[in-house]
């Protein structure tokens, strides 16, 4: 693994915008919003069309900006590296791409990518009265049925083949319902597994120590730099290696990892041979070979064979490999013409008609006062608690990303980082702040939303928005009491409830945030030892949620949960300002 990069750490901040720019440059189609990291097809027209959206965190190049055009997706969204973006983000490429033809939102199946994308979809129909609808795509077949039980088949490049059928569909004039009826065949039919030889370096951060020994090669690697399910070692040939991946993808007889049966129609079958971001055009075309030749000596000969860069993890030096299963009609449109950049199949484009430009505003904003809802705070003992949690948070950063290297992708304690940063904008001294709790407290949330993408982001998002309603309803003119505090921490806890089956003894933030809030009523200092206690035992917890789940567990049986340490350090900021005294 090489930690060189071109792009220099100052310019971090600027990489994937400028990348997304890029796209615009390559193809005059695409339009681009900067604000909220959308490529949009010009061509479009939303209302005589369903309208496909997808996207997720940065680092999938070509995935998913890449697959905007005719013939594919209208529009793709964008977070930072390895995280979901916002629901703020997700709402207004919905908004500015769908029409009176509907729209499909394509969702890889990973837990901050289904809270993001179902809240942006949800908000859609509310606000727009839109028609919004949401697939989501699980095609990894390297773990057992048991292990993913809760959280489902991990989303990887099969989905690529998703945006080509649904787009193709949507171009030839196809519906909603005709769209989300065939992406349920596809979905039952796609299986995927990866191989890699090492980890990757996110650009910004430092090496993980957590490295794939020289003499091994891990197995249903994901493509976010987390561990990979199984760990070969010795390192078997590539002969026996390509075996061990078709037998996961094709053995039906396994009934934990039997999940599409291709002898049903062997002659109907496509397979892709993605480059997980490192390989040689040479070195994967080689493998290409010889996993169509193994194929065929099991009774499957490809109807198409994609081999190349369809979906990554960065410089991630593996591959993996797709099937399909197809019919006549679902193949019609993997052939069909498109003008994304991305796809493999020669392509064209023309410059569209000159249409009325469209102005990508940002979500409209409530202009009424908040101010005039709910109870009173001290304001100097409110910034002075901010304050101490997001301090104590962005000091507990460097531990948390540690160990999210470790059990996750890394990318956990610099989010917790990011929504505190933002925070404390808020609450800086000389910033004049009001009394209100509630205007306070959705001034958090929304910061929270705009700042923190991830699964975490939308948890804390969930939860400070919970918070915030319980508020609104407090007494109006008079000091917020005890008893409203507490009610609001538990509709905050409520609200996450609500969204996730995530709880307690999941080994997710929920170990300290559940305990935190139920033994609030008996005192702040006993609530931050209650949470401390919770994360303390994620460690050796087996997980249930999160890309945990996906990692050998090596990884995290001496490691504690990294969110849930992140919960500790901002409830432990909060305990040293406010024990001993009221923030009323």
């Amino acid at each position: 693994m090489s930690n060189r990069h071109f792009v220099e750490s100052q310019d971090i901040a600027t990489l994937v915008p400028d990348a997304l720019e890029a796209l615009t440059f390559q193809n005059p189609a695409l339009s681009w919003d900067s604000r909220h990291k959308s490529i949009y097809d010009k061509g479009h027209d939303p209302d005589r069309h369903v309208s496909v959206v997808s996207g997720g965190g940065a680092g999938h190049e070509p995935a998913h900006a890449m697959y905007v055009g005719a013939g594919m997706l209208s529009a793709a969204v964008s977070g930072n590296i390895f995280a979901s973006p916002s629901v703020p983000q997700i709402y207004n490429s919905v908004r500015n791409a769908s029409g009176k033809a509907g729209t499909v939102l394509i969702v890889k199946n990973y837990t901050g990518d289904n809270f993001h994308f179902s809240q942006a979809a949800l908000k859609a129909r509310v606000d727009l009265g839109a028609r919004v609808e949401v697939v989501t795509v699980g095609d990894d077949v390297s773990l057992t049925r048991s292990k993913v039980s809760k959280v489902g088949r991990r989303g990887l490049a099969g989905t690529v083949l998703m945006h080509k059928v649904i787009g193709a569909m949507a171009a030839q004039g196809k519906s909603v319902d005709e769209c989300l009826t065939l992406s349920k065949v596809v979905n039952a039919g796609l299986a995927t597994i990866g191989a890699s030889l090492g980890r990757v370096h996110i650009p910004g951060q430092p090496c993980t120590s957590n490295q794939v020994p020289e003499t091994a090669i891990e197995l249903g690697m994901g493509i976010h730099n987390e561990s990979g399910a199984q760990l070969l070692q010795p390192r078997p040939s590539l002969s026996d290696l390509l075996d061990l991946m078709l037998q996961r993808l094709l053995d039906t007889s396994d009934p934990e990892r039997g999940y599409v049966d291709f002898g049903i129609s062997p002659e109907n079958v496509v397979v892709m041979v993605n480059n997980l971001g490192s390989l040689s055009v040479l070195e994967l075309s080689a493998i290409t070979t010889k996993i169509v030749r193994k194929l065929g000596e099991r009774g499957i000969r490809p109807r198409r064979v994609y081999s190349g860069t369809f979906m990554t993890s960065l410089d991630g030096p593996g591959f993996s490999i797709t099937c399909l299963r197809v019919d006549a009609e679902i193949l019609s449109y993997l052939d069909a013409p498109t003008s994304a950049l991305g796809w493999t199949s020669p392509s064209t484009w023309d410059e569209p008609e000159t249409r009325a430009s469209r102005t990508y505003a940002d979500e409209a904003i409530d202009n009424r006062s908040r101010t005039a809802f709910g109870g009173k705070v001290d304001p100097s003992v409110l910034r002075k608690a901010i304050s101490g949690a997001c301090h104590s948070a962005l000091e507990a950063v460097p531990a948390i990303t540690h160990f999210d290297t470790i059990v996750g992708d890394g990318d956990c304690g610099l989010t917790l980082q990011r929504g505190c940063e933002t925070v404390l904008k808020l609450f800086e001294d000389g910033i004049e702040i009001s009394d209100s709790a509630f205007d306070n407290f959705v001034r958090i949330a929304h910061a929270v939303e705009e700042s923190m993408d991830g699964t975490s982001g939308a948890i804390y998002g969930l939860f400070f928005n919970g918070f915030s309603a319980k508020l609104r309803d407090s007494d109006v003119g008079g000091t917020i009491s005890h008893s409203e505090w507490l009610a609001a921490a538990t509709a905050g806890l409520e609200a996450v409830q609500g969204v996730t089956p995530a709880r307690a003894g999941d080994r997710t933030l929920m170990d300290a945030l559940e305990p935190f809030i139920h033994t609030l009523k008996d005192g702040l200092s006993n609530a931050v030892r209650e949470a401390q206690n919770g994360a303390e035992t994620t460690k050796g917890m087996k997980p249930a949620f999160g890309r945990a789940v996906y990692v050998n567990e090596d990884g995290w049986d001496q490691v504690p949960d990294p969110g849930a340490m992140g919960v500790v350090a901002i409830v432990e900021g909060l305990g040293k300002v406010l024990i001993g005294k009221s923030i009323s």
